[in-house]
């Protein structure tokens, strides 16, 4: 029986890397770094989890010898906390709107008193920038668990954050449901045994979704449904009821 639905963040609730890209590089010419990050290049970095973690890969990329000195850790630190600000300011105030069929699928779940976590490995301040204008400023409330980047130190792949928020919710993994957008967050959500819906972007699409319940372009809304029919859905759009049917019935299919 699904008991709970946890959410990623960066592009599952919204389609966010584009402007975390873009922040990087605002960061950098702030930093007086002379990087620049093409979508291409940011989408093989996107393989690694956590902004402070992507500019330590990046740097042993392309100065190897650079990244083992002394001070970088400091220079990833302001790099960081400046791309930060940017994103911010990009997301803030409504300015990035949630992917297709997540707000209404929060209030459904609201609604039917169906327990809601977060389990991401952004910052906090990136959560709340994302979510304080289209959920309101109590949107903590909604939410039984709210895991991320401070909640543990493994990033995805790791399963880490999900095993925290099965702790917070109190459910085994089988009673919930993740919906993720990536490879690195599908295998850990699967790690850590939660079936799970993948809801791709343009930066992850590419990706394999070998062991995912299912793959959609998005939820879907009534005003923005989906082109094709989704199997065990009433309508072309990914409602509560559809989520049940295909949790149950993958609960069923493994007993």
């Amino acid at each position: 029986m699904l008991s709970a639905l946890i959410f990623d963040v960066d592009g599952t609730l919204a389609d966010t890397e584009s402007a975390h890209r873009a922040a990087f590089n605002a960061a950098f010419r702030d930093c007086g770094m002379d990087w620049a990050w093409s979508e291409p290049l940011y989408t093989q970095l996107l393989d690694v989890a956590g902004g402070k973690e992507r500019l330590l890969h990046y740097w042993r990329l392309v100065d190897p010898a650079g990244a083992d000195r002394p001070g970088v850790a400091q220079k990833i630190e302001q790099i960081h906390a400046a791309k930060t600000q940017h994103y911010e300011a990009m997301v803030g105030g409504g300015k990035l709107p949630l992917r297709p069929g997540i707000l209404r699928l929060l209030g459904e779940a609201h609604a039917a008193r169906l327990p809601l976590a977060i389990a991401t490995t952004t910052t906090p301040a990136n959560v709340d920038a994302l979510l304080r204008s289209p959920l309101g400023s109590g949107w903590r409330e909604l939410f039984v668990a709210v895991c991320d980047a401070s909640t543990t130190i493994a990033k995805k792949p790791a399963p880490d954050v999900y095993f925290a928020a099965l702790r917070a919710l109190g459910l085994p993994a089988g009673q919930c449901l993740a919906i993720e957008d990536s490879r690195n967050g599908l295998l850990a959500a699967r790690a850590a045994g939660i079936p799970t819906l993948i809801t791709p972007t343009a930066y992850t699409a590419m990706q394999k979704f070998d062991d995912a319940l299912l793959v959609l372009p998005h939820l879907g809304d009534p005003e923005l449904p989906m082109p094709q029919h989704i199997p065990g859905a009433d309508q072309r759009w990914v409602d509560l009821a559809a989520l049940r049917r295909w949790h149950d019935g993958l609960l069923f299919e493994a007993a």
